[in-house]
This record gives structure tokens, C-alpha cells and sequence, in this order.
């Protein structure tokens, strides 16, 4: 397992942008699939976005297809999530979780950051 920590949440209104970090430590190496989960009050958590160890496959939740972009810099361990044209319904804690293989699967996931606030509201 690695350990993850996020940062970059805060409070935006809506309409506007935010970018989530999640640095990775530990038994380090790029070899790790990468996610971004959120979980708003009283619901389950949902998987937001992931990304293959190298960058070349990624995948969205429909509802934020078009507005976040996933990315990582494996030089520096770190995974990003830019986050644009916020809603309110985008009010969530959100985790970035890595394992060893590719999958949009929360279940799946052995390393899980301690997650960060989002809220968009004005």
C-alpha cells in the first residue's frame, strides 16, 4: 500500500473552478491506477474520475464528463483533478484512492487518501 494526501478543496461559487492534488507516498511508483471518489452527506460514495499508471486511459462519471479533467505528473507522485463550471451538486468530500489495476470500482481500491471538502455554493 502507499499513502495518499489530498488538498485543494475549499469553498467556489458556483460556476467556478477548483484543482485537487493528491500526492503519493510510500512504497512510490507509477505503476498505480489512480482515483477520484466523492461522497456528499448522506450518500454513498461515487466514483468521479480515474486514470491508468501512464496517463493514457482515463475515464469520467457522466455527471462530470466535460467540465473535471483527471491528470498526473509521476515525476512528482502526484495526481490531479481540475474541476470547472462547479455546481452545487458537486458538495462532496473527495478521496483519491490508487491500486494496482485499472477500475472505476471503489471496492477495488487498498489505499485511500483522507479525503478533502468541496462545497460550491454562493
Amino acid at each position: 500500500q502507499v499513502q495518499l494526501v489530498e488538498s485543494g478543496g475549499g469553498l467556489v461559487q458556483p460556476g467556478g473552478s477548483l484543482r485537487l492534488s493528491c500526492g503519493l507516498s510510500g512504497r512510490t511508483s507509477s505503476m498505480y491506477c489512480m482515483g477520484w471518489f466523492r461522497q456528499a452527506p448522506g450518500k454513498e460514495r461515487e466514483f468521479v474520475a480515474v486514470i491508468s499508471w501512464n496517463g493514457d486511459l482515463t475515464d469520467y462519471a457522466d455527471s462530470v464528463k466535460g467540465r473535471f479533467t483527471i491528470n498526473r505528473d509521476n515525476d512528482r507522485n502526484t495526481m490531479y483533478l481540475q474541476m470547472n463550471s462547479l455546481k452545487p451538486e458537486d458538495t462532496a468530500v473527495y478521496y483519491c484512492a490508487a491500486v494496482r489495476r485499472y477500475t472505476t470500482s471503489a471496492r477495488e481500491y487498498d489505499s485511500w487518501g483522507q479525503g478533502t471538502q468541496v462545497t460550491v455554493s454562493s
